[in-house]
């Protein structure tokens, strides 16, 4: 089942992504637009529109998001590999993305102020507490 839904998240994210896509749906507002004076604009024309924007807004929403967290968590799982294959990276940034707002806030100012300081011909040093050993000396 989370196969098949996986398929379609992504099939969905890709179709909606499409300039025809955009194109078609365009084409649907000016069918019911034009369509107005049939039906005298009466208050059926407008739910149409309101229900049928609705219901495919609020699907959307969760096929996109699926998509969207598969892509972040492979992206993260790359940058992790990266920062560990690297022999000089601080083992501390990999999984960062599971710490809390203030945790991520500390570290992101620090990591300025070393791009700060670097940009001022300084010596960037460390983030505080120095840098973790690799996973692979530590074990």
């Amino acid at each position: 089942m989370e196969k098949l839904f996986i398929r379609f998240a992504t099939l969905t994210a890709k179709i909606a992504g499409k300039p025809w896509t955009f194109l078609a749906c365009c084409g649907i507002v000016l069918v019911w637009a034009v369509s107005g004076p049939v039906f005298k604009f009466n208050e059926t024309w407008q739910l149409v529109i309101n229900t049928g924007t609705t219901i495919i807004t609020f699907l959307m929403v969760f096929l996109i998001q699926n998509t969207q967290n598969r892509d972040g968590a492979a992206m993260q799982a790359k940058l992790d590999e990266l920062l560990f294959a690297q022999k000089g990276a601080d083992a501390r940034f990999i999984g960062i993305e599971h710490l809390t707002d203030e945790e991520l806030e500390a570290i992101l100012d620090e990591v300025e102020a070393r791009g700060i300081a670097m940009h001022r011909g300084k010596p960037a040093g460390s983030i505080k507490g120095g840098r973790k050993p690799r996973a692979s000396k530590r074990a």
